[in-house]
């Protein structure tokens, strides 16, 4: 009879808590990616009252997508872009900068919900990330695009087994410490479908690639209201400073509480934390070897993801997905330390050779979960206006084919997009406080417990598998 792993490999391989201390002292709150951009464009707020064709709530990459892709489509309509800070501060300018083509959150996740329309979706995703990348090529953006795949790597026994049920091409010893160079690692499967960014430079690149095209941005402009002129006159929505009157509305605000209160239940926000290190040393680099460059995700329920920065620091992050009661997106919730610890020691058990190096950055932003894990797209007033959101964390890329779709849906377009499943049916809401922080910490709980024991799940988990339901980090 097998024995199964107790623990993890992180609770086995302990790190000395003076090790840890070095390696956080002088660490700073801050995100290392948005103090990368240094001088960056600045935008008027709107003082006015206006009248456009489209107008787009949100500087994100969702907005930003689609601001830039109804200009390509429709150079002659008028184009207004909102932001109530500025453009890329919140999760797109502070995430990991994972670009997959996945638009399902996963094979597994797609295959599970939508079996007979799955090799679509896995289609109309490569397509997507190709082109983000031929985007990025024609209008010269720089924001550090590197196709570099991402090696997904088993760091338990059981993940293993995993692995080699998937059916993928497993790596394994040498070969694989070959890629990236870890005692932790026992088996790891490459998927090629992935892009690394710079992710706040993606956003400001967009930005300007939208302004080139003729869209009008204004930050520091937060939208206050919606509401519509019957059924084909024009909404208004109210901003703190004007009105904005337009024929059509796409509402990209993500984990911020949606204008249409029908999806505010549909999202919660999930704090991700991440410890950015100072650039490598060439020694320190050739330690781990890593010359494919490739994001580095392991297999667990609580999972790290990882990656080279174009000045080769490695960004680390994950595990932790925490939610507060309530609902809220608050500044104090990025303050976690007992949070930046324990990803440092998982860091250090990790590579422990690099024993020495120092954090400098340490940050979080607020996912916009759903209960299917991956984006959710409804419609309001009478097609007039359209919303996306629930992209839990794998919105680099699934963004732009949100716009794409959220365009479809504003210009009455029947196409391969608008027909699929996850575009016209909506995921199950969570429910009100306080079950739901019952709920997701009952979960958060049980998936710990999980990976302690071997990856066996207790009833709980598998009674939100019977329902297509969960949380996932």
């Amino acid at each position: 009879m097998a024995t199964t792993v107790r623990g993890t490999v992180f609770s086995r391989t302990p790190v000395a808590p003076a090790v840890v201390d070095h390696a956080l002292a002088g660490v700073r709150d801050g995100c290392f990616w948005i103090e990368d951009l240094g001088e960056r464009a600045a935008y008027p707020s709107l003082t006015r009252s206006i009248d456009t064709d489209l107008l787009v709530v949100g500087g994100g990459y969702t907005g930003l997508w689609t601001a830039v892709l109804a200009k390509q489509r429709e150079p002659d309509r008028r184009v207004v872009l909102l932001e109530a800070q500025r453009i890329g501060w919140a999760a797109s300018g502070r995430n990991g900068g994972f670009c997959a083509a996945s638009i399902t959150h996963g094979e597994e996740n797609g295959r599970s919900r939508w079996p007979d329309q799955y090799d679509e979706l896995e289609r109309l995703g490569t397509a997507n990330l190709a082109a983000i990348e031929a985007t990025v090529a024609e209008f010269a953006m720089d924001c550090d695009f590197e196709r570099t795949g991402e090696l997904d790597v088993a760091i338990e026994p059981h993940q293993v087994a995993a692995l080699r049920e998937s059916g993928a091409e497993v790596i394994g010893g040498d070969a694989l410490r070959a890629l990236v160079d870890s005692p932790t690692y026992l088996a790891g499967v490459l998927d090629p479908d992935v892009a690394l960014v710079h992710p706040a430079k993606l956003a400001t690149e967009l930005a300007r690639v939208a302004v080139d095209l003729g869209v009008e941005i204004f930050e520091s402009t937060r939208a206050t209201g919606i509401s519509g002129d019957g059924r084909q006159g024009p909404v208004r929505v109210t901003t703190t400073g004007g009105t904005v009157s337009a024929r059509r509305v796409a509402l990209a605000t993500n984990v911020f509480p949606s204008l249409l209160a029908r999806y505010r239940m549909h999202t919660v926000p999930v704090y991700d934390h991440v410890l950015m290190t100072e650039p490598l040393t060439a020694e320190q680099l050739a330690s781990v070897g890593w010359e494919g460059r490739q994001g580095v995700g392991d297999m667990a329920n609580q999972f790290h993801y990882y990656r080279l920065s174009r000045d080769n620091r490695i960004l680390w992050g994950g595990y932790d997905a925490v939610y507060h009661f309530g609902r809220k997106v608050r500044p104090a919730y990025e303050r976690r330390p007992e949070t930046y610890r324990r990803l440092a020691e998982h860091f250090l058990t990790t590579f422990p050779q690099l024993e020495g190096l120092r954090f400098s950055h340490q940050w979080a932003g607020a996912i916009d979960t759903s209960t299917r894990f991956c984006a959710f797209h409804g419609r309001a007033m009478n097609g007039r206006v359209a919303h996306t959101a629930g992209f839990t964390g794998l919105g680099v890329g699934a963004s732009r084919f949100a716009a794409d779709v959220m365009l479809d849906r504003l210009a009455g377009l029947d196409t391969e997009r608008t027909r699929l499943d996850m575009v016209r049916r909506m995921p199950v809401p969570f429910p009100p406080e306080p079950i739901a922080s019952i709920g997701i910490q009952a979960t958060r709980w049980s998936l710990d417990r999980a990976d302690q024991r071997g990856g066996r799940r207790n009833a709980w988990l598998r009674t939100l598998d019977a329902l297509g339901l969960g949380f996932d980090s």
